[in-house]
């Protein structure tokens, strides 16, 4: 289960972002800007990489780990582009089985939720929960 974040802004450039070779998708912007924060707030987090849906990083704090995804059709971007940020939580068969560990009242997802909403240049934030 994924929790989403969508949102709408003119505040990164994907022309300079770094091509991604498996499809034309941006995504490399908004993961180094979250992945700057979260550094900040003690997570570790990898450097962003590719994926066939857009780009990702690994992160592992407060006692998990997690893929956080982002991507955005931006082949010819107008100024405002629309992200979509994905927060997937790593559960064991145990977890998931036991019912522990889900997303509900995430700390991660938390933090990156107020670092979006506290962006005065993004928009139309919307959270979507257990896609």
């Amino acid at each position: 289960m994924a929790y989403l974040i969508s949102f709408t802004t003119d505040r990164f450039d994907v022309s300079v972002e770094k091509p991604n070779a498996i499809n034309p998708i941006a995504g490399e912007s908004v993961l180094l800007w979250l992945r700057e924060d979260l550094l900040k707030a003690q997570y570790r987090v990898t450097e962003p990489d590719t994926e066939d849906w857009g780009w990702y990083i690994h992160v592992e704090g407060a006692d998990a780990s997690y893929l956080v995804g982002a991507s955005a059709e931006a082949a010819d971007p107008p100024p405002t582009v629309a992200w979509i940020v994905q927060v997937h939580k790593n559960r064991s068969m145990t977890d998931k089985l036991l019912g522990r560990n889900k997303m509900a009242d995430d700390p991660l997802f938390a933090l990156i939720e107020k670092i979006v909403r506290d962006d005065s240049r993004i928009e139309q934030v919307s959270i979507t929960r257990d896609v």
